[in-house]
C-alpha cells in the first residue's frame, strides 16, 4: 500500500473551493491500495477531527492562503521529510520554491498540480508574479510528475519547459444529489463564480439587463470593492438576482437543474470545477471564448468574447431549439466520459 500525503490545501473536509473538493473526492474514490494523508490548516476548522472518512488528517498552525500558504507549505514539506510517505501530491505551486531542498532531504515521489497558471493573473501584483512564475518553474524542474487540469496548460508546459505533463481535471458528478427527470424547468439562466473582473461578471450582467432574460447570479458580492460595486449598480435591475455564495449542494442542485442554460464568464484558470459541474445537468453552456474553455467543453457549448457576442447568441429562434437540445446533451456526454470521481482518483493514484 503506498503512503500518499497531500499537501498546499486548506483541507478536508472540503470548506473554501477547488483544490479542497479535488481531495475531498479522490479520496472518497480512492483504491484500497492508497493511504492517504491530508495537511490541513488548523486556523480553518474549530473542531480538529483526527480522521476523516478514515483519512489521517494532519493540521499545520498556519493559514492555508494568501502570502502565508507560502510558508504553510514549507512547514508541511518539512513534516514530510520526517513522516517519509511515498509520494507527496503538492496542490499548488506556492511553497515549490522549496522543493530544492526538499529533493535534497527526502526520497518521496514528488506530484505537483501547478494549478492555472496563477502567476497570469491580474488580481496579482508585478512582485507576486514573478514569484509565482518562480515558484512554477521550479516545480517543473524539482517534481516527478506535472498534472495540468486542462490540455492548454499542457501545451504551455510542453512549450516553456519541454517537459510533458498529465492532464487530470475534475470531477463534477458529486453535485447530482437527486432526480434530473422530475425537475420542472425554468426560465432562468444561471451563473456561479468568485466576483472577481477576469470572471467577466460585469460582461454577463451588463448582457442580462439588455436582453431582459431572468438571471440568477451566485457570488461572493461583499468580498471586494469590485463585488459591491456590482451589487449596487446591478441589484436593482429587476430581471436579475445576485444571489450570495451557497454551499450546500442540495439547495445548489436545484438552482442548476432548474435552469434555462448556463453562463460561464472565467477567462482564467485552466479547467474550471464550476463549468465541470454545471455540465453534469444536459443544459446549454454559455462559455467566455478561450482555449481553457474550449477544451473543457470540447468545443461543442456556445462561446462569446464580448457582451455583444453573449447577447447574440441568447436571442431565441425555432432553429437554435434543436441546437440547444443537442448541445446540452453533448455537455452531458463529455461530462459522463470525463468528469466523474472514479475516472479522476484513478488518474491521479497511476501517478504515485
Amino acid at each position: 500500500m503506498k503512503r500518499v500525503a497531500v499537501i498546499g490545501t486548506v483541507g478536508i473536509p472540503a470548506c473554501y473551493g477547488g483544490f479542497e473538493t479535488l481531495v475531498e473526492n479522490i479520496v472518497l474514490n480512492s483504491s484500497n491500495n492508497i493511504c492517504y494523508e491530508v495537511f490541513c490548516s488548523s486556523a480553518a476548522y474549530g473542531k480538529k477531527e483526527p480522521s476523516y472518512n478514515n483519512v489521517k488528517l494532519t493540521y499545520i498552525p498556519i493559514k492555508a492562503n494568501g502570502i502565508q500558504s507560502v510558508f504553510y507549505d514549507i512547514f508541511s514539506l518539512l513534516l514530510c521529510v520526517i513522516k517519509k510517505p511515498d509520494t507527496v501530491l503538492i496542490l499548488g505551486v506556492s511553497g515549490c520554491i522549496f522543493l530544492p531542498v526538499f529533493k535534497l532531504l527526502s526520497r518521496s515521489k514528488i506530484v505537483t498540480n501547478i494549478d492555472g497558471l496563477e502567476w497570469k493573473r491580474d488580481k496579482w501584483s508585478s512582485l507576486a508574479r514573478k514569484f509565482l512564475k518562480l515558484s512554477e518553474k521550479l516545480a517543473v524542474k524539482f517534481s516527478d510528475v506535472i498534472i495540468t487540469d486542462n490540455q492548454a496548460i499542457g501545451d504551455y508546459v510542453a512549450k516553456e519547459y519541454q517537459v510533458s505533463s498529465k492532464t487530470i481535471a475534475y470531477g463534477g458528478d458529486h453535485v447530482i444529489t437527486g432526480d434530473l427527470a422530475g425537475v420542472k424547468k425554468e426560465d432562468y439562466y444561471l451563473s456561479i463564480c468568485r466576483i472577481e473582473p477576469e470572471n467577466n461578471v460585469d460582461m454577463i450582467l451588463k448582457t442580462f439587463e439588455k436582453s431582459g432574460y431572468p438571471l440568477k447570479f451566485v457570488g461572493n458580492w461583499n468580498n471586494s470593492v469590485y463585488g459591491r460595486n456590482l451589487k449596487a449598480k446591478y441589484s436593482m435591475i429587476g430581471n436579475i438576482q445576485l444571489l450570495d455564495p451557497i454551499y450546500d449542494l442540495t439547495e445548489l442542485f436545484q438552482l442548476r437543474a432548474r435552469c434555462a442554460g448556463y453562463v460561464h464568464g472565467h477567462s482564467a484558470g485552466g479547467t474550471n470545477p464550476s463549468l465541470v459541474e454545471a455540465m453534469q445537468f444536459s443544459m446549454p453552456i454559455y462559455a467566455f471564448d478561450c482555449l481553457f474553455n474550449r477544451y473543457t467543453t470540447g468545443d461543442k457549448a456556445f462561446y462569446f468574447k464580448d457582451a455583444n457576442d453573449l447577447y447574440e447568441l441568447m436571442l431565441e429562434d425555432p432553429e437554435k431549439r434543436e441546437n440547444l437540445l443537442a448541445m446540452a446533451e453533448d455537455m452531458k456526454n463529455i461530462a459522463s466520459q470525463r468528469y466523474t470521481w472514479d475516472i479522476i482518483s484513478s488518474s491521479y493514484e497511476a501517478t504515485y
